[in-house]
């Protein structure tokens, strides 16, 4: 593998408003962090909408159509439309943006977990909105799910859309899970596996964990998969070094870390991306084009989605 695809996670639904200025929020923001990043190398963009008066994750189709809209008139990245939306939300609910707009690609969570965001605040103290607090305590009661029946559901009502997946995977009984559902006939090769770690609740960032993931997934699934990964916070870059050094994809973002360095908020995505790129361009790779990456995943390409 000589060409390396970078993902760029612009937002996500962990980290809120309050933890960083630069955190986007409204749709504008979100475009124009997902073009920016888009310029920088990114080649597939992973989206998240949110309520741009408090910011807090909003999975309404609606709240997703003018950041589709505007990405897509000025950018030819790939556009992955989240299916976890927020742990806190139903099933029916985090698919509803992705069976509208039938996007390129579809995040899918690949089993259900403890998804601990409670240590935030040791670090954050000051929070502009009420809400912000609470969800990161909840989170001491909040397990995850995705059950086989959500999953089989997620999958019932995107398959034929023609979307292909990001399936991530925080656990090796993720990827087993994967294993069931592709050996169950309900998915195609190749499938885009990324790699979750040091996430609280989840496999740590520990290279031992990284290598033990990327055997795991080797063995079940050979040469019928892409392997990519993100490490949350301080192991974003080290995760994305180790990653594209064995062979696979990266992903950054603001959604996975609101750092650039020690002590050192990022500006943009478009900076983290950089950042990435210039490690992959160092081990003397490639990075991908957004029509290279459609043709290395098998993707519908653009002209087929709903928006």
């Amino acid at each position: 593998m000589s060409k390396v695809i970078i993902t760029c996670a612009v937002t996500g639904s962990i980290h809120t408003p309050s933890m960083s200025p630069f955190l986007p929020v409204t749709a504008a923001e979100i475009a124009d962090a997902a073009v920016g990043a888009a310029e920088a190398g990114a080649a597939i963009i992973h989206l998240h909408a949110r309520n741009p008066e408090d910011g807090r994750p909003d999975q309404s189709a609606e709240a997703f159509k003018p950041i589709l809209q505007s990405i897509k008139q000025r950018s030819d990245a790939v556009l992955n439309l989240t299916t976890g939306g927020s742990p806190f939300m139903s099933v029916e609910e985090r698919i509803r943006p992705a069976a509208t707009w039938r996007p390129e690609v579809a995040s899918l969570n690949m089993g259900s977990m403890n998804f601990g965001l409670f240590p935030m605040l040791g670090r954050f103290k000051e929070f502009k909105n009420a809400w912000e607090p609470k969800m990161l305590e909840d989170s001491r009661d909040l397990v995850f799910r995705n059950s086989f029946k959500d999953i089989t559901y997620a999958l019932t009502q995107l398959n034929e859309t023609g979307t292909r997946y990001e399936f991530e995977c925080y656990d090796t009984s993720h990827l087993y899970n994967l294993h069931h559902f592709w050996k169950e006939g309900l998915l195609k090769a190749p499938l885009f596996i990324q790699g979750v770690f040091g996430l609280l609740g989840g496999i740590g960032g520990h290279p031992d964990d990284f290598a033990h993931m990327k055997r795991t997934a080797d063995r079940l699934f050979g040469s019928h998969y892409q392997w990519s990964a993100l490490g949350a916070g301080r192991n974003q870059l080290p995760i994305a070094a180790l990653s594209a050094a064995n062979g696979g994809h990266v992903r950054v973002g603001l959604e996975d870390s609101l750092w650039l360095g020690k002590g050192k908020l990022a500006e943009s995505n478009a900076a983290q991306v950089r950042q990435a790129r210039a490690v992959i361009e160092g081990l003397g790779l490639q990075v991908a084009t957004p029509d290279e990456a459609r043709e290395i995943l098998s993707l519908k390409g653009p002209a087929q989605v709903g928006f």
